[in-house]
């Protein structure tokens, strides 16, 4: 009897735990989120260059709408902040737009995320009918030969002759372009950010600077360089001479699920389109 009692338990048992598993009482399945990673959540910090940040905030939108329990802090300061921010451990990603020095690789990895062109601009009602410039010129204005708009074709007016501070990612890569190991004019009115050139070129229809293409709009006109616009192609057929790289850097070595999973997502077709679609280079 004991033996029949026994017996009939066990069935009844492995008949509620069937009914259970059906009703979906059993475990749950990972919860996978758009970008395909498995329970991706926290805060990450990325920093650096005022050029990447405005494309960085795009492409980090667009990761957190697919991945809703991370969060991804972005913030400005400069390329040089962001390689020390990246090489300390205070920031998770470092941007910088332009490549590394030799001094700056020690610990770190680089990851080109897209390319981008350096335009020549000017005030939009600048009195130059057609006005071109060569790469020559653009030596000469910044290094103090070309001082006055008579000099390439206009009035006889002083130029003010506009620049990023020292640290500037952009300036950097526009002085290793462009002049070399030459010293600029310490004649340049000097701003801090990619939005402050644009403004103080925008204020002063006898300024001349420098900006990325990505962060172009109405308010300045772009000057044509040996004969070419800054456009993808002529960038990508380097017709346009004058153009550098974005990147991110991160800690040599393992790097964190978060920074990982988003290098991937910007790397991948979704986010290169982003790239293309913010006016920068795509990579692939």
């Amino acid at each position: 009897m004991f033996k029949k009692k026994s017996m009939f338990l066990v069935s009844v048992l492995l008949m509620m735990a069937v009914a259970i598993t059906g009703c979906g009482g059993g475990s749950p399945a990972p919860v996978q989120n758009g970008s395909g990673e498995e329970g991706l959540s926290g805060v990450i910090a990325i920093a650096g260059s005022t050029s990447v940040h405005p494309l960085t905030e795009e492409l980090t939108m667009a990761f957190m709408e697919q991945n809703r329990d991370v969060r991804i802090d972005v913030s400005g300061g400069g390329s040089g902040a962001g390689i020390e921010s990246a090489a300390s451990g205070a920031a998770d990603i470092g941007m910088s737009s332009r490549a590394l020095r030799d001094n700056e690789t020690a610990g770190v990895q680089v990851v080109t995320i897209a390319n981008d062109g350096i335009a020549m601009i000017v005030h939009p009602d600048n009195p130059i009918e057609g006005l071109e410039l060569t790469m020559e010129q653009v030596y000469d204005i910044y290094t103090g030969v070309i001082t006055n708009w008579s000099q390439v074709g206009g009035d006889d007016i002083s130029m003010t002759v506009v620049s990023r501070e020292e640290g500037s990612g952009t300036r950097g890569a526009f002085e290793e372009i462009v002049l070399g190991k030459d010293s600029p004019t310490e004649r340049m009115t000097i701003q801090n950010s990619t939005g402050a050139v644009m403004a103080a070129v925008a204020a002063d229809v006898n300024a001349i600077g420098y900006t990325s293409t990505g962060s172009l709009n109405d308010t300045i006109k772009v000057v044509p360089v040996n004969g070419a616009m800054p456009t993808v192609e002529n960038i990508n057929n380097a017709s346009y001479p004058i153009f550098r790289p974005f990147i991110y850097i991160l800690p040599e070595g393992e790097v964190g699920p978060i920074a990982e999973a988003l290098v991937d997502f910007i790397l991948s077709e979704e986010g290169q389109a982003i790239v293309a679609r913010e006016k920068f280079i795509p990579i692939n």
